[in-house]
């Protein structure tokens, strides 16, 4: 599943589309706008886009006769014919998105190319028999997102959870070339061939990356375990609503930040700056797409437990993007399949200094309780700095506590995961008024009960 490219040849795509009677035209556009957004984050260049009206994304031949050999003429490795007396080239895999919109609309296709991309899954039979048809190489956007997926993971957690991802797509479209040849050699079952040879490995490879991935959850959930006390925030949202854009200005770090689908598949967690008391942590989380592979959604749960756990959710949205109300939908789909608390939500409507007045204006009125803001924007995001104290400290609770002047060790503690609000010393101790979260709270009453100091 490699993508062979090199300097001197370019990967240039034609994006297929199948709409069923379900679907609307506008839905049909949205969604190539962004199979042309991830085409382009894997590297390939769109030369262009057609579409084809049929009952079923599951028919065997996946499109006619007809479009097919329209298809075969326009993939190839020579370049078509110029029209009206102009050539086109497509030199930059990194198009504006209205450019690649203009595209994708385009009818007119002035450049041959060398892969076709389905903007849906196709099943094993389909993808060879496309692939037969067209005579070049075929994807479908599952496959897309998987290589983006892989290109892009860095923790081992991750590359493991896109690897599995990737065998499962793998093993059903291992073809079986020979199935007559039976040679019975070191390492093969009685009569097994070399295709049958090749699913086991998949299948015990499978197998070990579980085992593999089952104690790096463990860890993770350690992990977890020891912030439990801890104030937490996490970011989740559609990919590219600028989630890690916001954590970088909220967190003063180097999370890496770029303008392409999928940038961030690692959660990443840093505390909020400027710094506060008690300590509040911020969590990065990976971003969501439509028609999400079902195996990368099971993999990244584990991942987006850091959500499930957290005290408050900021829900990025980039609303420059005429379609994010639909990505609202499939954030809030994923969320519920999580079973996480939406009460625990403050919506974050980025981006809105590419918006004019009067939409920033429509969009006050429509989500009255969200915040408008720009990550470039450093008094936008003291706004969201001040708006997540001011809703933890809803959630915490005010407790008094005689701390011995011996127990000088729980003086770090305490002022690292709790606010002191009132600090008096008495013959025996200091008596300390405390706000924390409830957590927090117990476990410090527990400490003072059983230590002896």
């Amino acid at each position: 599943m490699s993508i062979a490219t090199t300097e001197d040849t370019t990967t240039r795509a034609l994006l297929i589309s199948i709409r069923t009677p379900n679907v609307t035209q506008q839905e049909v556009d949205e969604s190539l706008s962004e199979l042309g957004r991830l085409v382009n984050t894997l590297g390939f260049s769109v030369v262009g886009s057609k579409t084809q009206r049929q009952r079923s994304t599951k028919q065997l031949s996946v499109l006619g006769s007809g479009k097919l050999e329209e298809l075969a003429a326009l993939t190839n490795d020579e370049e078509l014919p110029e029209q009206d007396g102009t050539a086109t080239e497509f030199e930059s895999v990194d198009f504006d998105q209205n450019e690649l919109n203009n595209l994708i609309a385009s009818s007119e296709i002035k450049e041959q190319a060398n892969v076709v991309v389905f903007d849906c899954e196709l099943s094993p039979n389909q993808l060879h028999n496309v692939q037969a048809a067209l005579g070049v190489e075929v994807y479908d956007r599952t496959r897309i997102i998987i290589e983006i997926f892989s290109k892009h993971a860095r923790t081992r957690t991750a590359k493991l959870q896109v690897e599995i991802a990737r065998l499962n797509y793998l093993t059903p479209r291992v073809r079986d070339e020979n199935s007559g040849d039976r040679e019975r050699q070191k390492g093969r079952w009685i009569g097994e061939t070399a295709f049958e040879i090749n699913r086991r490995r998949i299948r015990d490879k499978i197998a070990d990356i579980k085992k593999e991935i089952q104690k790096l959850q463990k860890e993770m959930q350690g992990r977890r375990s020891g912030r439990i006390e801890q104030l937490c925030v996490a970011l989740v949202g559609y990919t590219n609503a600028g989630k890690s854009s916001l954590m970088r200005a909220l967190t003063d770090s180097d999370v890496l930040v770029e303008d392409k689908l999928f940038a961030t598949l690692d959660t990443t967690v840093r505390t909020l700056q400027p710094a506060t008391q008690p300590r509040i942590l911020i969590s990065d989380t990976v971003g969501f797409i439509k028609k999400l592979p079902h195996d990368l959604v099971a993999s990244f749960h584990s991942t987006l437990e850091e959500a499930k756990e957290a005290s408050l959710l900021l829900y990025v949205v980039d609303a420059s993007d005429p379609n994010f109300v639909s990505q609202l939908a499939v954030v809030d789909q994923v969320l519920s399949e999580l079973n996480i608390d939406f009460n625990n939500k403050l919506l974050i409507l980025n981006k809105v200094d590419c918006l004019t007045e009067e939409q920033q204006l429509t969009l006050l009125e429509q989500y009255t309780d969200a915040l408008q803001i720009s990550t470039r924007d450093k008094n936008d995001v003291a706004m969201v700095h001040q708006q997540i104290q001011v809703f933890l400290e809803k959630k915490m609770c005010s407790a008094c506590f005689n701390i011995p002047y011996t127990a000088s060790g729980i003086m770090g503690e305490i002022h690292s995961k709790m606010q002191v609000i009132d600090e008096q010393y008495k013959e025996d101790g200091v008596l300390l008024t405390l706000k924390a979260s409830p957590i927090a709270l117990e476990r410090l009453h527990k400490m003072l009960l059983t230590s002896s100091f």
